[in-house]
């Protein structure tokens, strides 16, 4: 496949969202450069990334740096990345700013994208053939070995409100850029960063059904599972058996249920 830096035809520019004029061309401007010092992509089926068209993107999440790293990724595909981010954000002068013009969707902490209003910004995201980028974990994966751990809800229950596909994609190297729960960024030398992009997830089987717990929860261990599989394939590796549970873990150290 051609190297990811490589520009694209002139005929998917012209179909690329992001050759119209956005303060998206501003944030690259300043992001793309710096970040592209840190690292270079390795993307794998990055064809499989729609160019047109509503949907969620679900990665796998272990350092904080995770959504610099594949907002580049989505700019470089040819798509604005738009994130849940935490409404405190919005509330930092210039970053609030840029965050509210880029159509960045805040949440309140905790509310984990379950609220009327990021449901609502998931529907307008849709009706303007946008995307959103969900981590369904939540936050930083706490598995040992940094595999994905079981997913929290609001990805799912986003694509069976809205009808918006989700895409699976998993990333490995962004530790080597800024381990996990570091506040420092390692400069040099440069890494590299494999990113595989899948097929949409097939959640046909939870078409019809109430949205309650045992749903949302059986359509989020799918997609937990998707992910987890390209993740397989860039490291070479077989994940766990048993998906890292904050839950379960939290009930076999203290002996209770924080459910």
């Amino acid at each position: 496949m051609p190297h990811p830096d490589t520009p694209a035809p002139a005929s998917v520019k012209q179909r690329s969202e992001k050759s119209r004029p956005s303060i998206f061309w501003v944030l690259a401007g300043i992001i793309v450069p710096l970040g592209s010092l840190l690292a270079r992509f390795r993307i794998v089926d990055g064809e499989k990334l729609p160019r047109q068209g509503a949907f969620i993107v679900s990665p796998n999440h272990y350092s904080e740096i995770d959504p610099v790293m594949m907002g580049m990724v989505l700019w470089k595909l040819g798509r604005l990345p738009r994130f849940l981010a935490k409404d405190s954000l919005f509330r930092i002068p210039v970053v609030g700013w840029f965050l509210r013009k880029s159509g960045q969707v805040p949440v309140a902490r905790g509310g984990a994208a379950r609220g009327a209003a990021p449901l609502d910004a998931a529907q307008k995201i849709a009706d303007e053939g946008r995307i959103v980028v969900i981590y369904p974990e939540g936050t930083l994966t706490r598995d040992p070995d940094m595999w994905p751990m079981r997913g929290k809800t609001g990805a799912a229950r986003m694509a069976l409100e809205t009808g918006i596909p989700v895409i699976p994609m998993a990333h490995w190297g962004t530790q080597q850029v800024m381990a996990r729960y570091a506040k420092k960024i390692s400069l040099f030398p440069r890494k590299t960063i494999a990113v595989k992009v899948g097929d949409p997830v097939d959640l046909s089987a939870f078409e019809g059904r109430p949205l309650d717990a045992s749903t949302l929860n059986e359509a989020t261990a799918v997609i937990m599972d998707a992910i987890t599989h390209l993740l397989e394939d860039l490291r070479g590796e077989t994940a766990p058996a048993e998906r890292w549970d904050p839950a379960t873990h939290n009930q076999k150290e203290t002996g209770r249920f924080d459910g």
